[in-house]
């Protein structure tokens, strides 16, 4: 009998397991009472089972990728049992995913002291319009000055009037500062300024906000590559971390947008938003497994602290306990 969910108990507190949980409950739901319906009848795990489990995860847009790698690594589990009840097929599932998720490396950091780079540590935000980036940018610059650091935003959305309110608001809420040249300045100005204005007041970490046109625009991602480079000249290690947000909801555009941003630039974290209601948080694991990026943040809600770092051990636990 495996106990993959006994030994891999969370050490999130029992609120925001519980929040994760209910998030996740469409996408839960769905999932487990598909593979329910796939154990009516059945026992043994052969070719046949496993197309209609290839299936199922294929539905829950986990992505062709993670689901091959996933039926693939089954098979060969199988072979040695090929009768298996439903609870241990989860668990299999559970240690299969766990492993095809990568793990935070260092320099990105959920704590700066752990980093190894010197302050301030440089995050750029990237993602289409719609996904919730600005938001995203606006509930870390929360979390990061509660926890008394000081933080300093890039506007570097000139193209879009509402995102420079948008930071605006936020700024006026937590008491962080903001580099804004207005609209329709150079983005690669703006983010240039924020560094630089950062290094000057020993600032703690710079979040730099990006244009959201859609990924397809050649003309967008030579803008990121200029952001990046002139951020470079700046201050050598930087940024730490590129941030990519996708929204959940999108499902398998979701896929499509990380393959052009990281064309574009060198992603290394993820944040996924809007996973609160949606039946598709299987983008999740399947973005993050076929990139090699880590997830770094989900989007629970509306509120700032709705914005949790994510842990693999909750999360599978949310989807399939």
């Amino acid at each position: 009998m495996f106990n993959w969910f006994s030994k891999n108990k969370s050490n999130v507190p029992e609120g925001e397991q519980e929040q994760t949980r209910d998030a996740l409950e469409k996408t839960r739901t769905g999932f487990l009472s598909r593979l329910g319906r796939l154990f009516t009848g059945k026992r043994k795990v052969d070719n046949a089972f496993l197309d209609e489990l290839e299936e199922i995860l294929l539905t829950s847009d986990v992505g062709v990728d993670t689901t091959v790698e996933i039926i693939s690594r089954l098979e060969k589990r199988a072979a040695k049992d090929s009768f298996v009840s439903q609870e241990e097929l989860l668990e299999l599932l559970a240690e299969e995913i766990a492993d095809l998720l990568p793990n935070i490396q260092a320099p990105l950091a959920t704590d700066f002291s752990l980093s190894g780079v010197s302050l301030p540590y440089v995050v750029l935000v990237v993602g289409v319009n719609g996904v919730g980036k600005t938001t995203t940018i606006g509930k870390l610059a929360h979390q990061y000055a509660a926890q008394g650091k000081k933080v300093i935003l890039g506007a570097g959305d000139t193209f879009r009037a509402a995102a420079v309110d948008q930071l605006t608001i936020w700024k006026n809420r937590t008491g962080v500062e903001i580099v804004s040249h207005g609209m329709n300045a150079d983005p690669a100005s703006v983010a240039f300024d924020a560094v630089k204005q950062a290094v000057d007041q020993q600032a703690d970490v710079v979040i730099i906000d990006t244009a959201g046109r859609l990924h397809n625009k050649v003309g967008l991602m030579n803008e990121l590559a200029k952001i990046r480079r002139v951020i470079e000249k700046f201050k050598p290690d930087a940024p730490h971390e590129t941030l990519l947000v996708i929204d959940a909801t999108t499902g398998q555009n979701a896929f499509e947008q990380t393959r052009e941003f990281t064309n574009a630039t060198k992603v290394n974290a993820l944040a996924v938003t809007k996973l609160d209601g949606t039946a598709k948080g299987g983008v999740v694991l399947g973005v993050s497994n076929s990139f090699g990026i880590p997830v770094k943040y989900i989007g629970l809600g509306e509120k700032a602290q709705d914005l949790k770092l994510f842990d693999k051990s909750s999360f599978i636990q949310s989807l399939l306990a």
